[in-house]
């Protein structure tokens, strides 16, 4: 009986588009939920503070800082260890495979930025905000994408892949350089010394993960009193994970990933969507959406990575430096680039860093965030939908 109960649900998660369906699931509850009775308790919740730890060792946080510092630091992990695989043995690992979606993604950045940059010039409070649309939302993009089954040609959901991954090592960049704040060199030092540690465990291809664990705990906690933001320990850890590629099963890297896969897609990400996504959407007006922080973000995302991406696409393939995915055409193409303006995750979680000090503009970053993805993800969906034969 119970695993009668039981199937549909094992199934769903089987699905490609299941976590992009339970991401939009969970912002749609914010919405919800924070336009009801019960939005001072949602909010109130979310700016509780409780510690974790005994005597002198504990952190105080906030839930939404457990969720955005502690918890999205395992996410930062995961996309980590897939950019490390990537670019090891997979479709980074080819030049010429990687140059359409490396030239894409650059494309995919620049030209909303510089949108966001144009329209927000003379609002120097606002301006910070440039990296907000530049990001792709891996989980939504490709669970629209999976959407459409075997009507996508395999290569264009590579491309995808790929132009996503590269993109959230440009916001991890971005991350780390531009919105970190007042550098201690003390933590520095020890983080460090923290690296050093895990290159000998690298170095001597230690297998188990515990030591790595270990170590990643406390270089988590220096990186977070070091000023650099904290999720960014994520990413040194992952790239530090050893990778065997004779002996995959072996490998520490792919066992971590497809262990860690499944509670970030089904249960970190969702819950950063469910705290994030939260918005008072009472007085909502067009007038509202022309404020430069959302226009800005609108703009940036539907308009601006679509045309960087295919204007970049486009020009590297029309001069050799790249090749077009197999199967797709430039109609194709352009659906593919609609799509990436999907920012969500990542755009709410660069909002939250460019205006931790402005929680004035962080409402208006959620509006342009979710207009800006929603209009990506029905006008993608229907003109690839429209240009692809079905099977």
């Amino acid at each position: 009986m119970i695993q009668i109960l039981t199937k549909p649900f094992k199934e769903f998660f089987k699905l490609e588009s299941a976590s992009g369906l339970v991401l939009l699931f969970s912002a749609a509850i914010a919405l919800i939920i924070s336009n009801s009775d019960f939005a001072n308790l949602y909010f109130d919740t979310l700016n509780t503070y409780f510690a974790v730890g005994i005597s002198s060792f504990k952190l105080k946080l906030s839930v939404l800082h457990w969720i955005n510092d502690v918890l999205m630091t395992i996410f930062f992990f995961l996309v980590s260890l897939e950019i490390k695989r990537e670019m090891v043995q997979g479709e980074l690992s080819n030049p010429k495979q990687a140059l359409l979606p490396i030239i894409a993604a650059v494309g995919g950045m620049l030209v909303p930025a510089l949108i966001y940059v144009f329209i927000n010039i003379n609002s120097p409070d606002t301006i910070k905000g440039w990296a907000i649309p530049s990001a792709t939302d891996i989980a939504f993009s490709l669970g629209v994408l999976s959407l459409l089954g075997k009507r996508v040609p395999l290569s264009l959901k590579i491309f995808l892949t790929a132009l996503a991954i590269i993109d959230d090592l440009g916001a991890i960049v971005i991350i780390a350089f531009f919105y970190s704040g007042n550098i201690q060199v003390t933590y520095l030092i020890l983080m460090g010394l923290a690296l050093v540690v895990l290159i000998f465990f690298n170095r001597f291809n230690v297998k188990i993960f515990l030591p790595y664990l270990i170590v990643g705990i406390l270089l988590w906690d220096f990186t977070h009193q070091s000023g650099i933001h904290a999720t960014i320990s994520g990413v040194l850890l992952a790239l530090l994970i050893p990778h065997n590629t004779k002996e995959k099963s072996k490998s520490l890297l792919l066992k971590l990933e497809h262990s860690i896969a499944p509670y970030v897609a089904f249960g970190i990400m969702p819950l950063f969507a469910f705290a994030n996504a939260g918005v008072s959407l009472e007085g909502l007006g067009l007038s509202t959406l022309l404020n430069p922080v959302p226009l800005g973000i609108v703009c940036g995302l539907f308009f601006g990575k679509q045309i960087g991406v295919f204007f970049f696409s486009y020009v590297s393939v029309k001069m050799g430096l790249a090749q077009m995915p197999n199967q797709s055409t430039w109609t194709n193409l352009y659906a593919v680039g609609i799509l990436t303006g999907i920012g969500f995750t990542m755009s709410l979680f660069v909002g939250n860093l460019a205006f931790a000090d402005a929680k004035s503009n962080l409402d208006g970053v959620k509006i342009g965030v979710l207009v800006g993805s929603l209009l990506s993800t029905l006008v993608g969906y229907f003109l690839l939908k429209a240009s692809t034969k079905k099977e």
